[in-house]
């Protein structure tokens, strides 16, 4: 008897889950665009209560929207409760109050429509009750903070050209007016408290061009290619008597990454050389050096001396003995990183992780400074490390079949973690120290921003692997449809990724370059192929592409192809291919290179190498991919160039650039159009508003799926026509009425 009752309950679980999972749908494109995210995380400094804010979209206005969450450290997830509901209004930057009693954040909420981005200071407890306002800047407040001490609030107000630090004390926060404590002949830039609450510590321009800018505002607005720039230069301000002493000084450099030492003796610092030509806003960190200043005594010491080597920020110990940067192994551009670390008051530097067979990180230091953790990629996920100081030992703290990054608080040393898997979208967890983050299982949850995925039929993902063309093992993500069934043959979408110095991850897809789940809920099969020149397998997988750009890579691509079709899983005859930036490159390359395919969609993809050096925003790395300079070699340049094959494409292509994008410039899809044209190749091009790299604006991401989805079920699903503006328009959310409801609640801020 008890035997049949174990098996009907089998049973039963099976039948409900089942059950349960027919009644999940699959994934939308607005889905996609409706996707939360948890941002400006903070830890009340007694480590009771962490504050956050969450990202909401908002498509009626095209824009996303910030409000103000609570949750108990020790209670979780279950405690989470929104303190701010300022509808079309923007809540950011939470802060605690020393003592834990309060927290100070910006929003515009009461900021007159014309200027809608102009902030104000309020304050609000973390028992509810409805926020105060502090702060009364005629042209908004920027960035603020709470000094150490817990004495001050200081922050930075005014016009562009005339910002200032100003102050108010902690202790009669409600009731004081602020007082201006910076008079600086120029506008104060980033800034920040020392650790002893002393002084504050700030960046400066040496000269304002007030010129400049009020040619501009006067529509004057040609852009002049590298102007010459102001430099800026680091000041101290001191708390008591109110003085200001310039740190740094001369013509040779600029000055960024201030990172002030725990005793409050020591800052470090970038300096990169004034030279206008050498370099690019996207190269600037490549060409720059590591400064280290000593409070007392105002001397600086160079720390590094690496033309075309980039350093990272540097990084004190807890106790301030040990400094540390990451940079290159052998200071040789673009091997894997490793880190440096000596005794801050002198003495030779220690190279430490060499072992390991990956980048290296200055993440955080374990109390006792005995250890550095950092995240590395490892694989198709992304892992937390463990660096011992001692030894230069590198140990995987993490086991996990996602994506893990761990940070530690400065106050209490908690550890807050995002975690991200296939089947989960990204949210914070804690744990109390890093003894704690191995273990997934002592984790407390604190955020979960996005419950409409529980009822979501996602993709199967698991990462894979196949023998390419020379013997080396490759891997990739595979995604499957939710209902998938063995032995039958699905149409294929290759989904491949950017960098190409980056990896395809198991991770969330909900992105309008990466959003494999809509495929999935369609019947498609994506593979999202880690190939030759990615991170995350080796230094020599990675740099293996130098000097042969596009063979091996494409050999790889194709063998996890060939690996599917062999398989029974994907349709040799329905196979498409997509990418955006370097996986744009990489699908150039493959549509002058075979037939295979039945549609392509090429995102701002280099066509022509020569024309693109000088045309994109990043010479350095593509004389190291290519072997020096176009203008000593152009027979090499132009033998990786997929414009040299074009009279081999065949593949109906369509076509997808941002205007002004920096880093893979309008023209290289331009080349591509206007070849396509003339050949007959069946193509569409969409251009895209902005001057970034990615599109930024959601309306013109969504463009860009529903054309692309439908690109492929045209060609590889024979769907009648392609892509109507009506249907775009049928995947947007009904105009709701704009009414009261019958009923409305109160937040505990007042706002409805």
């Amino acid at each position: 008897m008890n035997h049949r009752i174990k098996r009907f309950g089998l049973w039963f679980l099976i039948w409900t889950g089942v059950a349960a999972a027919q009644q999940k749908r699959p994934m939308t494109f607005m889905d996609v665009m409706n996707m939360r995210s948890v941002q400006n995380t903070s830890l009340s400094p007694d480590g009771k209560w962490l504050v956050y804010t969450c990202n909401v979209p908002d498509w009626k206005e095209g824009k996303s929207f910030t409000d103000i969450h609570l949750v108990s450290v020790s209670a979780g997830v279950a405690s989470s409760r929104q303190m701010t509901f300022t509808k079309g209004k923007n809540e950011t930057s939470p802060q605690w109050s020393r003592d834990s009693r309060f927290l100070v954040f910006s929003s515009n909420r009461e900021a007159p429509a014309p200027s809608a981005n102009q902030n104000q200071l309020y304050l609000m407890r973390p028992d509810g009750g409805e926020a105060r306002r502090i702060t009364d800047a005629k042209d908004g407040v920027g960035a603020f903070a709470f000094s150490r001490d817990g004495k001050w609030l200081a922050f930075s107000a005014g016009k562009e050209d005339q910002r200032q630090i100003w102050a108010m004390p902690a202790a009669e926060i409600e009731t004081a007016n602020p007082v201006q404590w910076t008079r600086h002949a120029t506008p104060v830039d980033s800034w920040q408290f020392a650790p002893d609450s002393q002084r504050i510590y700030f960046l400066a321009l040496d000269r304002f061009d007030k010129d400049n800018k009020d040619r501009i505002e006067k529509k004057f607005n040609v852009t002049v290619r590298n102007q010459e720039p102001a430099l800026t230069h680091l000041w101290s301000f001191d708390v008591a008597s109110k003085d200001e002493k310039r740190l740094t000084d001369g013509g040779d450099y600029t000055v960024s990454d201030v990172v002030v030492s725990q005793d409050s003796k020591w800052a470090g610092f970038r300096g990169t050389p004034k030279d206008r030509y050498m370099r690019t806003v996207m190269e600037s960190a490549t060409y720059s050096d590591l400064y280290l200043l000593e409070a007392a005594s105002g001397k600086i010491e160079r720390l590094t001396n690496n033309r075309e080597i980039g350093e990272s920020a540097l990084s004190f110990s807890p106790d301030s003995k040990l400094i540390a940067f990451s940079a290159d192994n052998d200071f040789t551009y673009f091997r894997d990183n490793r880190l440096y670390v000596r005794p801050v008051a002198g003495g030779a530097w220690r190279k430490l992780g060499d072992g390991f067979d990956g980048d290296v990180a200055a993440g955080f230091w374990s109390q006792d400074a005995k250890t550095v953790y950092f995240g590395a990629g490892i694989g198709a996920t992304r892992q937390v490390m463990a660096l011992a100081v001692d030894s230069g030992k590198v140990t995987q703290v993490t086991q996990l079949p996602g994506v893990v990054a761990a940070t530690q608080d400065r106050d209490t040393h908690r550890i807050l973690m995002m975690y991200s898997d296939p089947q989960s979208p990204p949210n914070l967890y804690t744990v109390p120290s890093a003894d704690g983050i191995a273990g997934r299982a002592a984790w407390t949850q604190l955020t979960s921003v996005n419950p409409l995925v529980s009822g979501l039929a996602l993709g199967r993902a698991e990462a894979i692997r196949w023998k390419s063309t020379d013997g080396q093992s490759v891997e990739g993500v595979l995604v499957l449809p939710p209902n998938y069934e063995r032995g039958k043959r699905y149409p294929l979408i290759v989904q491949i990724h950017g960098g190409p110095a980056s990896a395809s991850l198991l991770t969330f897809d909900a992105g309008y370059g990466d959003y494999s789940n809509i495929y999935a809920g369609a019947g498609y099969v994506c593979l999202k192929p880690n190939y030759r020149g990615s991170s995350n397998y080796g230094e020599r997988f990675r740099m293996q592409i130098a000097g042969d750009y596009f063979r091996q890579g494409y050999e790889d691509i194709m063998a996890g192809v060939d690996h599917l079709i062999k398989e029974g899983i994907a349709d040799p005859d329905r196979m498409g291919s997509m990418g955006w930036s370097a996986g744009g490159h990489w699908s150039n390359w493959i549509l002058t290179h075979t037939d295979r395919f039945k549609a392509i969609s090429s995102g701002a993809g280099a066509m022509n190498w020569i024309s693109m050096y000088a045309q994109n925003d990043t010479q350095r790395l593509r004389e190291n991919y290519f072997g020096g300079l176009p203008y000593d070699n152009f027979d090499k340049w132009w033998n990786v160039s997929p414009l040299k094959y074009i009279k081999n494409a065949k593949t109906p292509t369509l076509i997808h650039v941002v205007d002004g994008d920096p880093r893979v410039p309008r023209p290289q899809s331009e080349e591509l159009y206007m070849a396509l044209k003339k050949l007959g190749v069946p193509t569409e091009f969409f251009v895209y508003p902005g001057s970034t790299h990615g599109i930024p604006d959601a309306r013109n991401q969504l463009v860009k799926m529903v054309a692309e989805f439908n690109w492929f079920e045209k060609y590889l699903r024979g769907k009648q026509g392609w892509f109507e503006w009506k249907e775009l328009l049928d995947t947007l959310p009904a105009e709701k009425p704009a009414k009261e409801p019958a009923e409305a609640k109160t937040s505990g801020d007042g706002s409805r």
